[in-house]
């Protein structure tokens, strides 16, 4: 029920923005919540009392990957169909394009590219970004 009506639902769009840590964050607690929902508590058969399942017996009884994971990949995928496209379509050049104006006060945020670059790196991938 969780891979098949939930998750589709959640990542509906997911591969074309970006994360932050605290959005991450929310996700993962969604999933856990809606897998303790699915699979209910668990009876101790030490004290013969009822619990709420950890997060390691959750990842145990739904061992798919993580929704982050999952995002991340799919967004890979997606950059890689955008990059291929080239330059005849208006996604490209959203993607390559610089924005004009002021920036506000602050660190900058980090772009799609950039996470994109992140993700890249840890997989393992040693080239310069969606080049």
């Amino acid at each position: 029920m969780y891979g098949n009506i939930i998750l589709p639902v959640v990542l509906y769009g997911r591969e074309t923005g970006s994360l932050t840590l605290s959005e991450e964050c929310r996700l993962r607690i969604f999933k856990n919540r809606v897998l303790r929902r699915i699979f209910g508590h668990k009876r101790d058969k030490v004290k013969g009392e009822w619990r709420k399942l950890h997060n390691e017996v959750l990842n145990d009884l739904y061992p798919l990957p993580n929704i982050i994971q999952v995002i991340k990949s799919r967004r890979m995928s997606w950059a890689g169909h955008v990059a291929c496209i080239g330059e005849r379509r208006g996604t490209y050049g959203v993607l390559v394009g610089k924005p004009e104006g002021n920036r506000s006060f602050g660190r900058p945020r980090h772009r799609w590219e950039d996470h994109i670059t992140m993700d890249l790196k840890k997989v393992g991938w040693e080239g310069n970004g969606l080049d």
